[in-house]
């Protein structure tokens, strides 16, 4: 399966996951593994979530933010990865006031 990011559009996703101000993201998901393409900008967050039956693997691309993984807070930085496994709770936040760039892979285990 491949995918042209180039040609799809960025939708503004509200509080996303609980998470303040927005994000702008392009996804797409065929039932077991969601990809994702993000823009956070600078303050937004995304919400403190639980991965039930998944994990995420958050590539920064560009930018740097805090990541919260159960209870613990970590700086990224452009070029770092960022691991959630099943189980896990985590929050993004860019804590600057430039925009940080993720990709980022989900994948069903359950």
């Amino acid at each position: 399966m491949n995918f042209k990011w180039n040609e799809e559009e960025y939708k503004i996703i509200e509080n996303f996951k609980g998470g303040n101000k927005f994000i702008k993201a392009k996804m797409t998901f065929d039932g077991k593994v969601r990809i994702l393409d993000a823009i956070l900008p600078g303050g937004a967050s995304i919400g403190m979530h639980k991965h039930e039956t998944n994990f995420e693997v958050v590539f920064i691309i560009e930018g740097s933010l805090s990541v919260e993984c159960d209870g613990v807070k970590e700086h990224l930085e452009s070029g770092m990865v960022h691991y959630c496994p099943v189980g896990s709770t985590h929050t993004l936040i860019n804590d600057t006031g430039s925009d940080v760039v993720i990709k980022a892979v989900i994948g069903e285990v359950k």
